[in-house]
């Protein structure tokens, strides 16, 4: 899966699954910061993104995630 793919699915799951406003979104921006997400959201977001993709996200992976861009490239990396 090519990072354009999957930058386009995350974008779609966060939109649809969190009601994240689409304009708020961008690769450089803080990811924690922007989503303002719970720990139960980070456990749903975690489920979402292994059934989607069919990869297992643990928290060191969260560890030293900032951006948008980091999260889509733990996931390419995973895919791998």
């Amino acid at each position: 899966m090519k990072i354009d793919e999957i930058v386009e699915k995350v974008n779609e799951i966060l939109i649809e699954e969190f009601e994240v406003d689409p304009e708020v979104i961008s690769s450089e921006k803080n990811l924690k910061e922007t989503l303002d997400l719970d720990s139960l959201d980070y456990v749903d977001l975690v489920v979402i993104i292994e059934s989607n993709f069919g990869v297992k996200l643990v928290e060191a992976d969260f560890a030293g995630m900032v951006t948008f861009n980091d999260f889509y490239n733990i996931i390419e990396n995973k895919l791998d």
